[in-house]
């Protein structure tokens, strides 16, 4: 049975083939790892972690869900990496768009997440999916803690 984060990331890769990004299932398999109970898969996603076109074994898995933003990477040999972005966290979003591929740049409190190797035509579809997830986030978290 697929997971629902290995479901959307393929549906994401589907429409947008040129995409660079490896190694889908297992990489999902460390996001569904760390989805707590309650949380629900609300968009998913692969891209390169790194600002360097050239450097495409970096894959991750960026899902957002109903709580957080989660990234996700399954290592070559043993063992992985993992990030988790909640919305308090979450400063800005920047997108770029080059000749070949787009990057997306996630600025949070504590680091600066570059997104590379998308598909142009990714580019709007990422944006806007994390954009809206975090302004309501945002102002849902910021009514709780008052």
């Amino acid at each position: 049975m697929e997971s629902e984060v290995y479901k959307k990331t393929k549906a994401f890769k589907k429409r947008y083939p040129f995409t660079v990004a490896w190694r889908l299932q297992a990489h999902s398999k460390i996001a569904d790892l760390h989805l707590n109970p309650g949380e629900i898969v609300k968009y998913a996603f692969a891209a390169q972690k790194n600002d360097n076109p050239l450097d495409i074994i970096s894959t991750y898995i960026v899902v957002l869900t109903n709580k957080r933003i989660l990234l996700a990477q399954k290592r070559l040999l043993f063992g992985y990496f993992f990030t988790a972005i909640t919305p308090d966290m979450f400063n800005d979003l920047e997108v770029k768009m080059g000749l070949v591929w787009g990057k997306i740049y996630i600025d949070t409190v504590r680091e600066f997440v570059p997104l590379s190797n998308l598909q142009r035509e990714a580019l709007p579809e990422i944006e806007t999916c994390i954009t809206e997830y975090m302004m309501k986030e945002k102002r849902r978290y910021v009514k709780v803690s008052e």
